[in-house]
């Protein structure tokens, strides 16, 4: 298997999970939240300041279908992170010094 096939396919298994598998995700609320509501203390959260945001709540705003929209969000959180490695590569990969290439 070539480099670029590798990579290709683990691509589309990232966006596969992503998209695909948390659409089956449980809606139900992760174990902080519900330690807080076992614990008596839940009514006191707060919003976080990217409350607002267009992929808070682990959904994309506007999109009506909750798994649908999680589907989204979570496409376009591996497509994020992948911009955002892949520029931090680019810009602090080792590079030849110019004296070496002559």
């Amino acid at each position: 298997m070539s480099r670029r096939a590798f990579w290709l396919t683990g691509l589309l298994l990232t966006l596969l999970v992503a998209g695909v598998v948390s659409y089956h995700a449980s809606a139900s609320p992760d174990g902080l939240e519900w330690a807080a509501g076992e614990s008596g203390f839940a009514d006191t959260a707060q919003d976080s300041a990217a409350a607002g945001s267009p992929l808070a709540d682990y959904g994309v705003a506007g999109v009506d279908d909750a798994r649908v929209s999680g589907g989204l969000a979570g496409v376009v959180g591996v497509a994020a992170t992948l911009v955002l490695a892949g520029g931090l590569t680019l810009v602090l990969r080792r590079r030849t010094p110019p004296s070496a290439r002559d």
